[in-house]
């Protein structure tokens, strides 16, 4: 499906206006903040925003009418339970006027998204979706795998639900359309095809093997394609056999005959949706407190995948209400299709379509089938949200036993709520650097991984000590500094070190430095001949424990051992990368690509003119006396 054009998004710089307070946290002093703010509000749509006493979100809303709604604050009585905790804790409140509506609800998902208040239903989705894109700014386009801002010149297919289902896609179609993979600057420099040519994947334009209008035509058949019109590009590779066959070309013939057997297991792997073009397929489901949506994405009458969500912070809140928040938060930025079928109309439908329109090129509808094919694919939809729901269940019912576990065998007052764990890595002490991974009861949490560039001249090569010293007190002295009433989420309860009792050591002193007492520190040591399995857990008592082999905490700590440890090296492989990359010359000052350039064809290497005399330097092309002295001086300082 082609990427929609880019809408600017609303700016809320416009007719904004704020009130503050200041009192300590209470009901009384919430509906006052409230009270004081209804003095100023207007009767027309926008956006208020409650904030607590350190001005952070705690809610996001949007209103017809801002006066009509924020009064209903007050009435304390009438709200949820949730709703009086935030209450007691605001103490100001922002307000953004709008236009419209729908306006209004654009901007409160933006805000959502970017603020992530604590009171607002979250969509938590730390992954985005992957893309096949087909460039349009060059002769012979490229298809290729994209994640990220979609910013190309170009045709964007998606989304698909994993990098799994494109990888397969494209494989297939790179059998079936022989579209090259490669980059602008691979092709360019190719003097002989390539081995995707050799195997039939690739119909090799870089050393004109096939000619623009012949490229221009694979490209047209897979737009065809991608857009829902297999049959007839099915129909136009089997006349072309046939015509092969008839001239008894068999060997052109097989060409073709394969091709129609990858388009058959491309039509085979992705599924097909009968009487359905473009549409996205949303079902919840809803159990012990707990929701689950399931959204199925089906692009050219092709199944691309699905995949289940889980929001949070859903407490009293409605099926109806939790399937508007996500609709409005999942295509803040995602491309939209015409149309969007429901297990059930989420609350204010109608303008939740009105507000997505204005972020497609063509009308968006939000339907609920109720008989024939369309109802069948949202019943599927929702059988998946259903058993996706009952696993996250019990994942996560196996996750609280396996915290509460780990709170006894450390003695910790409560099932921890974030585990920081650290470890460090480098090659005889060069490009150092540490990697932090965060894990809670939702799992792993990539969102607040960390990396730490290691550069501090006063730490010997190969001190694992000084490094964790290093790291430790990066982290800590920028969390007492953002955080230190540890009003938020981000202070852990548990922190383990990847080593033995000189890491704990170095780590415990370091807290000590900043006045931090509470927080459990744990050594995890390999065990004897680095067995997995023999591992020893120094605390910070002294005290030194092992567990069964077959204990479940066990093999828990050993997963959160390992990711911290993958996490640290892939920093580390990406800086030594770097850093073998790098070239001298981009340290000298004034030394832009075209003298670089020039002084690398002048002399050949940059070792060469690392060594080169200021008489040398001087004769080369573009570069002056002044230049040459700088370029001379950066390579041997003086005194």
């Amino acid at each position: 499906m082609a990427e929609p054009p880019q809408i600017d998004r609303f700016s809320e710089e416009q007719a904004t206006f704020a009130v503050r307070g200041r009192d300590a946290p209470d009901l009384d002093a919430g509906v006052a903040a409230i009270r004081n703010v209804l003095k100023t509000l207007p009767v027309r749509p926008g956006v208020y925003r409650m904030l607590d006493a350190g001005g952070d979100a705690l809610y996001v809303g949007k209103a017809r009418s801002l006066k009509n709604r924020v009064v209903n604050y007050t009435q304390v009585a009438r709200l949820p339970r949730r709703l009086q905790r935030m209450v007691s804790l605001t103490r100001a409140m922002t307000i953004v006027t709008t236009a419209s509506e729908a306006e209004a609800l654009l901007l409160e998902a933006q805000l959502i998204k970017r603020l992530r208040p604590a009171f607002n239903v979250l969509l938590r989705d730390d992954k985005s979706f992957p893309f096949i894109f087909l460039n349009e700014d060059h002769a012979y386009p490229r298809i290729s795998k994209h994640r990220g801002a979609r910013k190309g010149k170009g045709i964007y297919f998606g989304p698909f639900a994993s990098a799994g289902a494109v990888n397969r896609t494209l494989n297939a179609l790179q059998k079936v359309f022989l579209l090259r993979s490669c980059s602008d600057s691979f092709m360019a420099n190719r003097a002989r095809p390539c081995l995707l040519h050799q195997i039939r994947r690739c119909s090799a334009p870089c050393v004109d093997r096939i000619d623009a209008p012949g490229y221009a035509e694979l490209v047209s058949d897979a737009k065809d394609f991608l857009a829902g019109k297999s049959q007839s590009v099915q129909r136009k590779l089997g006349e072309a056999m046939q015509e092969a066959a008839e001239k008894q070309d068999y060997e052109l013939a097989a060409v073709f005959r394969d091709r129609l057997r990858a388009l058959t297991y491309i039509q085979g792997q992705t599924g097909t949706a009968e009487g359905v073009k473009d549409v996205d397929v949303i079902a919840l489901a809803e159990k012990a407190g707990q929701f689950s949506i399931q959204a199925f994405f089906v692009r050219g009458g092709q199944n691309w995948g699905h995949r289940a969500f889980f929001p949070k912070n859903t407490a009293d809140s409605t099926p109806e209400d939790v399937l508007a928040s996500f609709l409005m938060q999942f295509y803040e930025d995602m491309p939209l299709p015409p149309e969007i079928l429901v297990d059930r109309l989420p609350a204010e439908a109608d303008l939740i379509a009105e507000a997505l329109s204005t972020r497609s090129p063509r009308k968006v509808a939000i339907r609920q089938p109720l008989r024939g094919a369309l109802k069948r694919l949202v019943d599927q939809a929702a059988r998946n949200a259903v058993e996706a729901l009952d696993r996250n269940l019990a994942e996560g019912a196996t996750q609280t036993k396996l915290l509460a576990e780990l709170a006894d065998l450390f003695e910790l007052p409560e099932p921890p709520r974030r585990i920081e764990v650290y470890d460090n890595s480098h090659i005889q002490g060069t490009n150092a650097g540490g990697g932090m991974i965060v894990a809670g009861p939702e799992g792993f949490l990539k969102n607040s991984y960390r990396k730490f560039n290691i550069k501090d001249a006063s730490i010997t090569p190969g001190d694992d000590f000084g490094m964790m010293r290093h790291v430790l007190g990066r982290r800590f002295a920028r969390l007492g500094k953002e955080d230190p009433d540890r009003k938020g989420s981000d202070w852990p309860d548990l922190v383990l070190i990847d080593g033995g009792k000189g890491q704990l050591s170095a780590a415990m002193d370091i807290l000590a430095e900043q006045g931090i007492d509470d927080v459990t520190l744990v050594g995890v040591a390999k065990g004897p001949d680095r067995n997995a399995g023999r591992e020893v857990f120094h605390l910070m008592d002294g005290r030194e424990l092992t567990l069964p082999l077959n204990a479940p905490v066990l093999f828990y700590l050993q997963r959160l051992r390992d990711e911290a440890h993958r996490f640290a090296i892939g920093a580390h492989r990406a800086k030594r990368s770097k850093a073998i990359s790098a070239n001298p010359l981009d340290d000298v000052p004034g030394i832009g690509p075209t003298r670089k350039r020039a002084l690398l064809m002048h002399f050949g290497t940059a070792k060469a003119v690392r060594s080169a005399a200021l008489e040398s330097l001087m004769a080369a092309p573009g570069i002056s006396k002044a230049m040459a002295e700088v370029i001379y001086d950066h390579f041997h300082p003086r005194g």
